[in-house]
């Protein structure tokens, strides 16, 4: 057997995942034919082709480009894959399926096939058959209609089908249980309709079965027999109503938005390898079974939109990686348990719609919940109708003296704040020297209204960063040695950063913003506001301001912002450059830099209301503190932004509050956008400058998903390639992909991101410690 070689490209790709470790100088000619053909079929622009292929060269030594990469093994085309993206669809009027996998049939040794938006459209043709030696196809995201060939059941080697994003219609074919292989089933956004047939059910080889956006029917068959599947995902059909057996070694469970209408087993509460668990938008009855919360690997439930019923205790234990909860929109009592409660290791809890008790917002009457509970057979529990009715009486009579001092209370500070400002007029050289409130804004009322919004961390300022206070000039030119130029360490349209020393010996940066137009600082005190409750362990957070006036009419001239100061550099110098500790960074530590960015994402989005979306993000805006814990520098607030007017970023009162909800979810995708940048920059370990570089390392890491995992370490920083384990790397591939989608409503939200890298990270603790003797072994090598 010939030995095999290597793939060799130029070093802007590194090594490439998807590639076979041999090719031949010389591909046999029927199948240099059959490529020729395919070639001239699609159209492929030349500018955007290999040189080699222009040339008519041994098309097994052509690079891959971002629409075209193919591998060779013993003189045969073993994979091929063609993405399409801005140029489709450029097919000729005559352009023919049939003939296209005719054109393929001439490649008979091939085990991987993708065909990736193309614009291939009609029926699938029965032609496909032909290509028995496949392993794996994808022909996701074209236009292929009418129903799936029952020719493909001849490809007796097939272990992964994708068909997503299609217009595939007619009932799922029983016939693919007849597949032996088949490990990977995915036929999400199509028009499948009909049952879910009891065959599906006999696939014991499947470890992920994804039919979601179909519109499936009727009762799911038990599926408990699956032992092997890890991976279940039925959202968005008519399925139910009686909720499906499942098997036990389940990690992600995605029932969202069916016809179920049972209760839960209690079978569910032993899958203990579940990890995300989404059954909202159902009809489920029952009472919630809460030891769900305390699955061990659970770091993602959603429950929101059903009935589910019962009583909520404050003592009730939780799983420490939960990271996500909804249980809004059910029928449930009581108290959230103190594992739930507003602060508990930044978690997301929505609990809106229930019937707990009144220190909790937006919640339905108590007899709400108590006639759902009836309805489904709960006996609600006995009370004393005198001890309820005393009980509603001093209620009320606590409620009354709580209102009445409320409003003197609110009456006190506005007549306060008048006073003030007829004060101000008197002694106006004095007070504009400072914010009208002098108080630290983490105590205003402003702040303590919007407490549920932000940990008890951040309110009581414990992340070791002093209290945001209102500073003088003289203290910052005292810190600059009057803005002195060798302190000086940033310059741009904004204006300028300097390094300071305050005198109790806190380094801080200090940005002078010179404003162009004439306001007074009541125009500006909602953005400090804002601005002061940007506190979290991955932001660089404010610590103070201080405004300059103009001498004329004492209107503001200069704002100063006094943040943080992060000594050791942006991210990039740890990940494409060597950093200053002389190495990068190892592959957990990269994916623990990658969790504090989305964390630092999320509070942005969440922390404070309103949220701060489209921030704009790139890895060189992502600092590095003494402990190399990663924080965030820039955020989209009007004082913060580069060329942007603070008048331009202020909401229009026109338009409907739709339109704005509407406007911030897209905003929330493209910062979604940019973490897919700079986790594209994280995987590979170089520099990721112009969209022409993020469009070719994506493609690269699309491929590489259907490679062995030897080969898509390849494609990691060679620096850190050994070390990562598979199914870590696997995940951060397929995130960043979602991330980097062109179709904003495909990318995930911040929780999605955080599930899948906790999960990264999870699974690289468990490789490293099982297979830390193995990874000197030939077989982990990679030349």
């Amino acid at each position: 057997m010939a030995k095999p070689r290597t793939f060799t490209m130029h070093s802007f790709f590194f090594l490439l995942a998807f590639l076979l470790p041999h090719y031949s100088n010389q591909l046999q000619l029927s199948q240099y034919q059959a490529l020729v053909k395919i070639k001239q079929q699609l159209n492929l622009p030349e500018q955007l082709m290999s040189s080699s292929w222009s040339e008519n060269e041994d098309f097994c030594n052509s690079e891959p480009t971002n629409i075209l990469t193919l591998a060779c093994y013993d003189d045969n085309i073993t994979q091929l894959h063609i993405t399409g993206s801005y140029w489709f669809p450029h097919l000729s009027q005559d352009f023919s399926t049939f003939s296209l996998f005719s054109n393929l049939a001439g490649l008979p040794n091939l085990k991987v096939l993708s065909l990736v938006s193309l614009g291939l459209k009609g029926p699938l043709p029965s032609e496909i058959g032909a290509l028995s030696s496949l392993e794996i196809l994808n022909i996701s995201s074209n236009s292929f209609s009418g129903s799936i060939p029952r020719e493909i059941s001849s490809m007796k080697n097939l272990q992964t089908l994708i068909l997503d994003h299609n217009s595939l219609s007619g009932e799922v074919p029983v016939w693919l249980s007849s597949l032996p292989s088949l490990s990977v089933l995915s036929l999400k956004n199509n028009s499948f309709s009909g049952s879910f047939h009891y065959e599906l059910s006999t696939m014991f080889n499947l470890r992920t079965l994804v039919l979601s956006a179909n519109n499936l029917s009727g009762q799911v068959p038990e599926l408990h027999d699956l032992t092997n599947l890890q991976v279940l995902d039925l959202e968005d059909n008519n399925l139910g109503p009686e909720f499906p057996s499942l098997p036990k070694k389940l990690v992600s469970l995605v029932l969202r938005k069916n016809k179920f209408h049972s209760a839960v087993p209690d079978e569910l509460s032993s899958c203990f390898h579940l990890q995300k668990l989404d059954v909202s938008l159902n009809q489920l009855i029952g009472i919630f079974p809460s030891s769900l919360l305390s699955l061990p690997s659970l770091t993602y439930l959603d429950i929101g939109g059903n009935k589910f019923t019962g009583k909520l205790l404050q003592n009730m234990s939780c799983n420490e990686q939960l990271m996500f909860v909804n249980l809004s929109e059910n029928r449930m009592t009581g108290d959230l348990p103190d594992c739930l409660q507003s602060g508990s290791r930044n978690r997301i809890v929505l609990y809106d719609g229930n019937c707990f008790s009144r220190r909790y917002e937006n919640q339905n009457p108590f007899p709400f919940c108590h006639t759902e509970a009836l309805a489904v057979g709960i006996s609600p529990q006995k009370q004393d109708k005198r001890a309820n009715g005393k009980a509603v009486l001093a209620s009320s009579m606590v409620g009354g003296i709580v209102g009445a001092m409320a409003v003197f209370g609110l009456a006190f500070l506005f007549v306060k704040r008048e006073f003030g400002k007829q004060n101000q007029h008197v002694n106006k050289g004095v007070q504009t020297r400072f914010i009208v409130d002098n108080a630290p804004p983490a105590n205003t009322f402003q702040l303590l209204k919007d407490a549920r919004y932000i940990s008890e961390t951040m309110k009581l300022g414990a992340l070791g960063i002093p209290l945001y206070r209102t500073f003088v000039l003289d203290e910052l030119k005292e810190a600059t040695h009057n803005f002195n130029a060798q302190n000086l360490i940033g310059q741009g349209s904004y204006g300028q950063v300097y390094k300071g020393w305050l005198t109790d010996g806190t380094i801080v940066a200090i940005r002078s913003l010179k404003v162009k137009r004439k306001h007074n600082i009541h125009t500006y005190t909602h953005q400090l506001e804002l601005i002061s409750k940007l506190r979290h362990c991955h932001l660089v957070s404010a610590i103070g301001h201080c405004f300059e006036f103009y001498q004329d009419d004492s209107s503001v001239s200069r704002i100063f912002l006094v943040f943080e100061y992060v000594p050791n550099g942006t991210l990039r110098t740890f990940i494409s450059d060597h950093g200053q500790l002389g190495q990068k960074f190892t592959w957990t530590q990269r994916i623990a830099a990658a969790i504090g960015v989305a964390r630092g994402i999320q509070f942005l989005h969440t922390g404070i209301v309103p949220g701060v979306y489209a921030n704009y993000l790139k890895i060189t805006d992502i600092l590095m503190d003494h402990d190399l814990h990663v924080k965030i520098s820039k955020y989209n607030l009007p004082l913060l932004m580069e060329n942007r007017r603070l008048d331009e970023m202020e909401v229009s009162s026109r338009g409907s509050k739709e339109n704005f909800r509407s406007m911030l979810r897209c905003e929330e995708k493209n910062d979604m956008y940019d973490f897919g940048v700079i986790l594209l920059e994280i995987i590979v370990g170089r520099p990721i400058i112009s969209s022409n570089d993020i469009n070719i390392s994506k493609d690269i890491l699309s491929v590489s998903l259907s490679a062995d995992g030897i080969a898509r370490r390849s494609i990691v920083d060679p620096s850190v390639h050994k070390e990562c384990s598979d199914d870590s790397l696997k995940t951060l591939i397929e995130l960043c992909i979602r991330c980097l989608s062109n179709e904003p409503s495909e990318r995930p939200s911040v929780e999605d991101v955080l599930w899948n890298l906790q999960f990264a990270a999870q699974v690289q603790e468990s490789w490293q410690g099982d297979s830390t003797s193995n990874l000197d072994s030939p077989f982990m090598q990679i030349e």
